[in-house]
């Protein structure tokens, strides 16, 4: 067990509380023209040694929230303990939180500094943190070495000489240099030629194990968190709408969103050919998003009361934000309704 984990095994790693994010904007003269609601009370938690999978359509809120939870953005509401920590307070200082959390991100390029060469950009978290240069530039090359860049080709070298892959496994490294507990991966893979990809995913497995890693994995490719998740969890409109075991999810979703999600996964299978759209129209606008159930004005089960009623996120170790899955909530198809 590392000497930082301080809540132990059953304890989660990141319990995350009422997230909230507005974005107020500024129309003519200054004036407010509206909050965009990016993400909107979201509650969740990630264990320890797990992969929890994030999915959903582009403007979820999904990297918004990757973004929150290492303190990139002022969040607007909510709290995040790390450990049972609370991070920014007196539990935990954001200096400690980053050490043992780091994030990867989708543009490998923009990530790295071009002007330094891939061994400083490597080492350069370490040295922050205190560690001295020459440790600092040893663990580098050993990192370099365990992502499969040979250190004697790959150190000195610049960024815009690597390949998408290449800088990719750099990031990695560079994430791996402060020895986290928790790495945060926002479309890492997603910008990655397939035959790459692959071979990143089976790296991140592989380092999860020899580093007991946790993982929140941040995708649109439903395939991909199905292969590295063991959770799932599904945004739509800034907020959850369904968690669970992935297995759980992708076998038996329970909501509409999540079920649709999943239809429009691409089939090799000539039996399985989509007919019609799984799902039509485009999300409402997230300045002003619908009362109720913000997923009533595309679903097909909508009843009135999905318009007067938010539906709350419950369900044990399978979570569902959906009236139809909420006993005695007014609509025609949950439990306890009259016939």
């Amino acid at each position: 067990m590392s000497a930082d984990d301080v809540g132990g095994p059953r304890q989660p790693m990141l319990r995350v509380r009422q997230l909230v994010k507005h974005f107020p904007l500024k129309g003519q003269w200054g004036r407010g023209a509206g909050t965009v609601c990016a993400v909107d009370g979201i509650d969740f938690e990630v264990l320890k040694g797990e992969t929890l999978g994030v999915v959903g359509e582009s403007g979820c809120g999904k990297s918004t929230t990757a973004r929150l939870l290492m303190h990139l953005i002022e969040r607007t509401g909510g709290e995040i303990d790390f450990d049972g920590r609370t991070v920014g307070g007196r539990g935990l200082t954001l200096k400690d939180f980053r050490r043992q959390v780091q994030m990867v991100f989708q543009d490998s390029y923009s990530s790295l500094n071009p002007r330094l060469t891939i061994e400083d950009s490597v080492a350069f978290g370490p040295q922050v943190h205190g560690v001295e240069a020459r440790t600092s530039v040893s663990r580098a090359r050993e990192l370099l070495a365990r992502v499969g860049l040979e250190p004697r080709r790959f150190a000195e070298r610049y960024p815009h000489e690597l390949s998408g892959g290449q800088r990719q496994r750099v990031n990695i490294a560079r994430a791996l240099a402060l020895q986290p507990r928790l790495i945060i991966l926002d479309e890492a893979v997603s910008a990655l030629d397939k035959s790459v990809e692959a071979q990143v995913l089976n790296l991140l497995l592989d380092l999860k194990e020899e580093f007991g890693l946790t993982y929140l994995f941040i995708s649109h490719d439903l395939n991909v968190v199905r292969y590295i998740s063991d959770r799932v969890m599904v945004m739509y409109l800034g907020q959850v709408v369904e968690i669970g075991a992935s297995e759980e999810i992708f076998v038996a979703p329970k909501h509409p969103y999540t079920k649709a999600l999943l239809a429009s996964m691409p089939s090799m299978d000539p039996d399985r050919r989509t007919q019609e759209a799984p799902l039509a129209g485009d999300p409402p606008n997230p300045i002003d998003p619908p009362p109720g159930c913000r997923f009533h004005t595309r679903c097909k089960f909508a009843e009135p009361v999905c318009i007067t009623r938010v539906p709350t996120l419950a369900g044990d170790g399978h979570a569902v934000a959906c009236l139809m899955h909420e006993p005695g909530s007014g609509h025609s198809r949950a439990a306890g309704a009259a016939a």
